[in-house]
């Protein structure tokens, strides 16, 4: 027999996992070189850098410029990496939409939210103003439509739509009143508007990366403070709502189709919407019957302009559609004349000494320039946004002649309120209602002339894409520091603590039924308190040459519109003093000595004064 042979030694067992960690590793590696990983890590980091600066904005301590120097630097950190990172999801926008979908709600949560977390009160006097409505239609359970109350509120019972909305959002989440979630509805709107806008700018674009990018600049440039608590900003939804539907849906059979064969039209557009039938347009108007009727019920202006859009677009034959235009034109002169009637005839009656004043319907609604660094600041940047925006969109339909082809109603749409300024100043503030309806349309163009079109090989598009790639997060950025002094430099009449609110009721609960309130403006919080009980006076909200009399004599002034055998109580509180400064009412100074002159004269008792404010109660003798 030959040698044994022998057993081969045994091996010892390696380590349970040790083969594996390599391959982990690696996986692992790649996982994070992703490009879901990579369009992840910007959102995170820009979410725990937010989430660090949010304990630290001081806003019970605000200044000359608002919120602007009590953000953090995480805080603007935060805003910049939440840019840069959206810039980076559109390389696949096309192919994982919902990259961009998410940093544009986060964007819009970063921007609005902030109050929302942090104040104690409600935000923006005019918001404190719809609670105060919304909380008497719960008290009352009705609308009087023929009331007169001071100060214009019986125009709120003539279009009760939103209020009565809101009224039942109050019993449906058993909240004592709006209040406990006004702050929220900027963001509530914003979101709600998204998926509208991309319904409109898809209609017209194949291209996600210029939807995207419209999408973005428009909550950017949305900085008019409409999406507050109102029916300006619930109609403004409703609006953009029929908008896109009749983009989408009310298509007459036209050359469309033969232009693109020609290649006439953007490569970039969107497939041209099937013609539909005159049957099917008219069950569309049966379906937008009822939100153009709560359109109408809601809010005087938003009706006109979606009849002067609907008027536009019947410029085009594609989207000529003059069964919608006179159902909407119909419903608002059918409100007009019974509901709102009141304030209509009212209206019309203005309309002799305001129709062809261009230059004074077009001013802002200040008496007045803003004094002071803050307001001056956020003047400069208005400006500077309607240029940027404009200049931009501008840019985009003469260079990009296949696009506006293409979006020839986004054109229209943003043209169509100009001829608003021919009418009304309504209140001071048309400029800036022009400017939001015209926003969708100027938004998409913007967009335009940073997103290259697709597809193009020459040297010229090769340039242009590469130019873009530094253009379009610079100009983003630049409205971003735009945005932020628009919405928050004036923070200091936005926001009012307790205290002062505090102050407020007190001097309305102690005034006695029918008397009358002086302030010397309806801009700050609680201004409307049981507005239903007592006239007020906002006696700064006029000409400043006539204010600048009063500050002569500011005790005399009052005493003299006082009526006679009338109790009369001025309430002065902080946030007047800021409001009276930012919309140009009085000059730096003025509200102090308007409150010393007061407080000295023997015309006007203090019955409470702190550190929020005082409150006089008128006595046309001295004796008490």
């Amino acid at each position: 027999m030959g040698p044994k042979a022998e057993a081969p030694a045994p091996v010892a067992p390696a380590p349970v996992g040790s083969a594996s960690r390599p391959a982990r590793r690696g996986r692992l590696v790649a996982a994070l070189r992703s490009p879901d990983a990579l369009n992840l890590v910007p959102l995170l980091v820009a979410a725990a850098l937010w989430l660090w600066a949010l304990p630290g904005i001081d806003f019970r301590d605000i200044e000359d410029f608002g919120l602007l120097d009590r953000f953090p630097l995480t805080f603007y950190a935060a805003l910049t990496v939440l840019t840069c990172g959206f810039v980076l999801t559109l390389r696949r926008a096309g192919t994982a939409p919902l990259w961009p979908a998410t940093y544009c709600a986060a964007m819009l949560v970063a921007l609005k939210a902030p109050p929302a977390i942090l104040y104690d009160t409600v935000r923006y006097a005019w918001a404190s103003k719809h609670d105060a409505i919304i909380s008497r239609l719960l008290h009352e359970g009705t609308v009087h439509p023929g009331r007169e109350l001071s100060g214009g509120m019986g125009a709120y019972d003539q279009w009760p739509g939103f209020f009565s909305l809101d009224a039942a959002l109050v019993r449906a989440f058993g909240v004592d009143a709006a209040a406990s979630f006004i702050n929220w509805a900027p963001v509530a709107l914003g979101l709600l508007t998204v998926p509208v806008l991309i319904l409109v700018y898809r209609t017209f674009s194949d291209d996600w990366r210029l939807v995207w990018t419209g999408v973005w600049i428009f909550q950017l440039a949305n900085w008019v403070g409409q999406d507050y608590l109102s029916p300006q900003g619930f109609s403004y939804l409703l609006y953009l709502t029929v908008f896109a539907v009749v983009v989408r849906h009310f298509v007459l059979p036209g050359s469309a189709g033969a232009l693109r064969d020609r290649g006439r039209l953007d490569p970039a557009a969107a497939a041209v919407p099937p013609p539909t039938t005159t049957r099917q347009r008219a069950v569309a108007v049966l379906i937008l019957l009822p939100v153009i009727a709560t359109i109408n019920a809601s809010h005087q202006l938003t009706p006109v302009m979606l009849c002067a859009t609907l008027f536009a677009l019947c410029l085009t034959r594609r989207y000529r559609n003059i069964g919608l235009l006179v159902t909407s034109g119909a419903v608002m002169l059918v409100w007009n004349l019974t509901m709102g009637r009141e304030l209509f005839l009212e209206t019309l009656g203005t309309l002799r000494e305001k129709a062809g004043d261009l230059l004074g319907n077009s001013r802002p609604g200040f008496a007045g320039d803003p004094t002071g660094p803050g307001p001056e600041l956020v003047g400069s940047a208005n400006v500077l946004m309607v240029l940027a925006l404009g200049g931009l969109a501008v840019a985009a339909v003469l260079l990009r002649r296949k696009l506006v082809r293409s979006a020839l109603p986004l054109v229209l749409a943003a043209a169509a309120p100009l001829p608003m300024f021919a009418v009304n100043d309504y209140g001071g503030e048309m400029i800036f209602r022009v400017y939001l309806f015209g926003l969708p349309g100027s938004a998409f163009f913007a967009a335009a002339a940073l997103v290259p079109a697709a597809g193009a090989v020459s040297r010229g598009a090769v340039i242009a894409r590469r130019a873009a790639a530094v253009a379009l997060p610079v100009t983003l950025v630049a409205m971003l520091a735009g945005f932020l002094p628009s919405y928050y430099g004036k923070e200091g009449m936005h926001y009012a603590p307790p205290g002062e609110t505090a102050l407020t009721r007190r001097a309305f609960d102690r005034a006695p039924e029918g008397a009358l309130i002086l302030a010397a403006t309806g801009a700050f919080p609680d201004a409307y308190y049981r507005y239903d009980h007592y006239e007020r006076w906002f006696f700064t909200e006029q000409e400043v040459d006539e204010n600048l009399r009063m500050l002569k004599d500011p005790a005399g002034y009052l005493a003299g519109g006082i009526p006679a055998d009338r109790p009369a109580y001025v309430v002065l509180t902080r946030t007047q003093g800021e409001a009276v400064i930012g919309e140009g009412y009085l000059p730096e100074g003025g509200f102090d000595s308007l409150r010393g002159a007061l407080k000295r004269s023997p015309l006007f008792q203090v019955v409470e004064e702190n550190t929020y404010g005082v409150v006089l109660r008128y006595r046309p003798t001295t004796g008490g």
